[in-house]
């Protein structure tokens, strides 16, 4: 039997009411670098604010955005 696959997305957050979430993308996109900036690659209390910013920014912007970082 195949396993059952959990989909989560970032909290509601109250800064951003409206349905256009562009901003709301960048700002986590901002708080996962700094959280990474302040506590090193290796700490895993990053991850979060990295599945958040991945999962409300378009596909097309993470992969601009991982091979930019990799430079």
């Amino acid at each position: 039997m195949a396993e059952e696959i959990e989909l989560k997305t970032a909290p509601a957050d109250f800064r951003f009411p409206t349905t256009n979430q562009t901003r709301h993308c960048f700002t986590r996109y901002i708080e996962f670098h700094r959280c990474v900036a302040a506590k090193g690659e290796e700490s895993g209390e990053c991850d979060k604010f990295g599945r958040y910013y991945r999962s409300l920014c378009p596909g097309e912007w993470n992969k601009g955005r991982e091979v930019r970082g990799r430079s």
